[in-house]
């Protein structure tokens, strides 16, 4: 029975048909995440050359863990957890980490929010979405909410990216980041107001109002 076109096969059976000797399944893995990925690793690392050197390293681990992969889980998150690493790495050779104050209040709508706390920092992370005080052009856009990431501490970082800019949920992010549930969830409301903090901070920076 013949093979179905690579581009119409999933991802885990493109990783058995890479153990089986098909070079091609793993260039077409490379080809189907190649955007997602390294748009990811660059609002991880906030440097577009350190994240394609992330992004190389963690396809070079996926080639070398490729026959230790259980193909009856979902690829996905493997790799974005490989990447993640890779970053994470990378920040660290090049003495880029940054501190941050995790003191800002978690949950709910601001005190002084006239519309009832309706937007969300999930609004700013969403390229389309006009910040509503002062028109922002798409570039400018996604480099002040690159800036806003780019002051969170790596691992709130991480979160935030995989449950918002890759939309993973939470059992998978569990899983990739082999930690419990309920410190996903913890986690995550950090990173939200951490986000929250550095946005208002960078907007004020930047002349009008979140």
């Amino acid at each position: 029975m013949p093979t179905k076109p690579l581009h119409s096969r999933t991802d885990e059976q493109l990783v058995s048909d890479y153990r089986s000797g098909r070079s091609e399944a793993f260039e077409e893995l490379v080809r189907r995440h190649h955007d997602d990925l390294l748009r990811f690793l660059i609002r991880l690392v906030g440097n577009r050359a350190l994240a394609e050197d992330a992004f190389q390293e963690a396809f070079l681990q996926v080639h070398l863990s490729a026959e230790t992969f259980d193909t009856s889980r979902r690829f996905k998150p493997w790799l974005f957890t490989i990447a993640a690493n890779k970053g994470r790495d990378a920040l660290r050779k090049s003495l880029r980490r940054r501190t941050l104050d995790l003191s800002a209040p978690v949950g709910g709508p601001s005190a002084d929010s006239s519309d009832g706390g309706a937007r969300t920092f999930v609004d700013l992370m969403e390229i389309d979405v006009d910040p509503p005080d002062r028109a922002l052009d798409e570039a400018e856009r996604s480099q002040l909410v690159q800036r806003a990431v780019d002051q969170m501490p790596p691992t709130l970082r991480e979160i935030l990216l995989l449950a918002y800019f890759q939309r993973l949920p939470y059992n998978q992010i569990a899983d990739s980041l082999q930690i419990p549930l309920g410190t996903v969830k913890s986690r995550l409301h950090a990173a939200v107001a951490a986000f929250a903090k550095q946005w208002k901070a960078v907007a004020a920076d930047n002349g009008f109002e979140p």
